[in-house]
């Protein structure tokens, strides 16, 4: 550090728990990020899920510009408008009859615990406490949330691991079962589509299942669609492929401020009466500026001819992913996933193909058990399609694993 001829890293103050490439992007346009030196790259991870409509969206834009210049922030001790305005959209689109705005994913996921909790307790069944999740979940990375995930190398260094977090092998029936049936059950918390966990979409007559068995046992039903909701396999919440399937909490995020930071927990209103003044509250959650934006994303994702495009457009995409598995067998197992969030089941570790990726001008993520992560804004049109499958082509191709 005293060595005055060496250059000052600019990352220096950062807290290192990022590895990021070198590429530092300057703008964004649709369904493309520009670097400094104005090189172009087409965008299939979207800030992790997050924007739905692209950079740059017009009438994002113009939203959060209009608010700006009027209200920023009055905290939760007074009516935001908006909020009032996008409730009750939400409401009347969806199974939920309370929402709570909050500024993550992880933040939902703390609130749908509370509320799962606090139900029971409010029922006199204070002992029902558990929440049941499964291997390859991943909640957020809060110590609740990375207690409800289970992944040992999220927990390592953290300290002991909570009570009341059962966790169970993705796809053990008879296990979910005895644990659902156990007295201090309180609700079975689950991704419909991991992503973490290798963008694995959970089959429909499991889904089924899981809302059936709930019921059957007392306790709730907790989707976390942080990632995989807000249109991201072609309809608004991924649950609502099957009927008969909706859960009593919802969480979201990521794509529900289109890349404004916000989440929201969804309820009954059975789940929500007992969650009344002082039992949870956030500064920012649900602030003007937020409710702007999401006001215009929710009015343009929750359309049925928006989301009909998305399913069309999801369908080129899975078309053209089975070709490369189809080109390269001996490096791709296969598909995984559902609409706009897929992947390429790999046979090694995908971390440096993604750079060749990269190198190629596509933007992609990895996930576990080793997948190459897609999850473009939901804008994408076909010409994206395949210049993305192109570019992948192409990498696989050079791409030699270890």
């Amino acid at each position: 550090m005293n060595d005055q001829t060496a250059p000052a890293d600019p990352r220096q103050h950062i807290l290192p728990v990022y590895r990021p490439p070198e590429e530092v992007f300057v703008q964004g346009e649709g369904v493309h990020l520009f670097t400094e030196d104005g090189r172009r790259y087409l965008d299939f991870i979207a800030g992790i899920a997050v924007n739905a409509l692209g950079h740059a969206h017009p009438a994002m834009v113009e939203a959060l510009r209009d608010q700006a210049g009027k209200l920023w922030h009055t905290s939760n001790m007074f009516r935001v408008k908006g909020q009032e305005e996008l409730a009750d959209k939400i409401c009347r689109d969806t199974f939920a009859d309370r929402v709570f705005f909050t500024n993550s994913g992880t933040e939902a996921i703390e609130c749908a615990i509370k509320a799962a909790r606090k139900y029971h307790w409010a029922n006199e069944r204070p002992e029902r406490l558990d929440i049941i999740t499964f291997t390859g979940a991943f909640h957020g990375r809060s110590i609740g949330a990375i207690n409800a995930g289970g992944n040992p190398k999220y927990l390592e260094g953290f300290g002991p691991k909570l009570p009341n977090f059962v966790h169970l092998e993705w796809g053990d029936h008879d296990a979910l079962k005895k644990a659902a049936a156990e007295p201090t059950a309180a609700a079975v918390l689950v991704e419909p589509v991991q992503g973490e966990g290798g963008v694995r979409a959970m089959p429909e007559q499991c889904i089924k299942g899981l809302r059936e068995l709930c019921d059957a046992n007392g306790i709730l039903l907790i989707y976390d669609e942080v990632q995989c909701g807000m249109g991201r396999t072609g309809k608004l919440w991924a649950h609502e492929w099957v009927e008969g399937a909706q859960p009593d909490i919802l969480c979201a995020a990521k794509g529900i401020g289109g890349g404004f930071p916000f989440g929201a927990c969804l309820m009954t209103e059975a789940v929500g009466a007992p969650m009344q003044p002082g039992s949870h509250g956030s500064t920012y959650g649900g602030n003007p500026l937020a409710m702007a934006v999401g006001n215009v994303v929710w009015d343009i994702i929750a359309d049925e001819a928006f989301l009909a495009e998305v399913r069309r457009v999801s369908g080129a995409l899975a078309q053209g992913l089975k070709s490369l598995a189809d080109t390269h067998p001996d490096k791709v197992d296969g598909v995984s996933g559902k609409g706009l969030l897929t992947g390429l089941k790999l046979k090694a570790d995908p971390k440096t193909l993604q750079g060749i990726a990269r190198d190629n001008g596509l933007l992609v993520g990895v996930a576990g058990n080793n997948v190459l992560r897609l999850a473009p804004p939901l804008i994408i049109n076909e010409a994206d399609v395949r210049e993305a499958v192109g570019a992948l082509d192409n990498a696989l191709a050079e791409w030699a694993p270890g």
